[in-house]
């Protein structure tokens, strides 16, 4: 790599008028007559990265975090700004970033759906349990709630199956 250069450069606003970053970057290496081979040895970045950011191929790159490490590598690497190079990275994509929500299968989703119904099966089960268990006592006749006439009628009944047996 030539370090001749004494720091980093900045291209003139004309120059970067017209271009894309990635026609910058591959312009400011061809100028200082490095080779991609020779920039990825020094960066550590594949040849194919650097060649996708040449093109301005970002999408093709594994990842925004990525992309921006190999641009501020790229950058330092070749005497560029790294901070200039980044913010006309960021200019250019103008991408709103949005978190992803975890994204469920249809068999998560399924077992989850079945644990809900199970759980309000047995809810369903529990519930009527309790309501039979206290019609039961509500309506269940006794001895001392029952009219005088039916008790004795009771009684009666009881001593004529006593003696007859």
């Amino acid at each position: 790599m030539n370090v001749s250069s004494p720091g980093p450069t900045r291209p003139t606003s004309r120059e970067t008028m017209n271009e894309t970053l990635g026609i910058t970057l591959k312009r400011e290496r061809e100028r200082r007559g490095t080779s991609i081979a020779e920039l990825s040895r020094v960066t550590r970045i594949p040849q194919a990265s650097l060649e996708a950011l040449e093109s301005d191929r970002f999408d093709e790159l594994p990842g925004e975090v990525f992309v921006r490490g190999f641009l501020k590598s790229y950058a330092q690497a070749i005497g560029m700004i790294p901070a200039e190079v980044l913010a006309r990275y960021t200019s250019s994509r103008r991408v709103a970033y949005v978190t992803p929500l975890p994204v469920q299968t249809p068999l998560q989703a399924a077992r989850e759906g079945q644990g809900r119904r199970f759980g309000v099966a047995i809810a369903f089960v529990l519930l009527l349990i309790l309501l039979s268990l206290a019609l039961s006592i509500v309506l269940k006749p006794r001895g001392r709630d029952m009219p005088t006439e039916l008790s004795q009628r009771a009684a009666t009944a009881a001593a004529a199956t006593l003696v007859i047996t």
